[in-house]
């Protein structure tokens, strides 16, 4: 699992010209992209890390001043270029396996505490952002101990 994670000071996601979720505050954007081989613990090992991480202004972490996130899937991120010109999505999970945990990565993060946004799993988006610092991460589970 893997995650591209934005600090914000705002966010939102329109689906077909209507707006579906949004951010209006400092907080964060991530951009989950699931392949065929995580699972459930995995999901809420990277939504706990990405909860406590200290990316927010002098150092604070969302758990720390219960900043917001949105969540997008993104299935995109595994993507492979290796061969032409055509990017690949061989290893991105199928429907029936990324839909559930992109739901159980959120709901990890409810559990904690978080306010979550997100975005509409299989749907066509246009994400809106405006990333502070810039400051933005990838985080994957298999960088992650346990």
């Amino acid at each position: 699992m893997k995650a591209v994670v934005q600090r914000v000071s705002k966010a939102s996601v329109e689906v077909r010209g209507q707006e579906v979720a949004a951010i209006n505050e400092p907080g964060l954007m991530v951009l989950l992209g699931v392949t065929g081989t995580d699972t459930a613990a995995e999901a809420a090992t990277l939504a706990s890390k990405i909860w406590r991480l200290r990316m927010l202004e002098e150092e604070k972490s969302c758990s720390d001043i219960d900043a917001p996130l949105l969540v997008v899937s993104q299935f995109t991120l595994y993507g492979e270029v290796r061969k032409g010109r055509r990017p690949g999505w061989s290893a991105a999970a199928p429907r029936a396996i990324s839909e559930p945990l992109y739901e159980e990565f959120m709901a990890t993060l409810r559990a904690l505490g978080a306010r979550v946004e997100h975005g509409v799993f299989g749907e066509q988006m246009d994400v809106s952002l405006v990333n502070s610092g810039p400051f933005t991460l990838v985080v994957d589970t298999t960088d992650l101990p346990g």
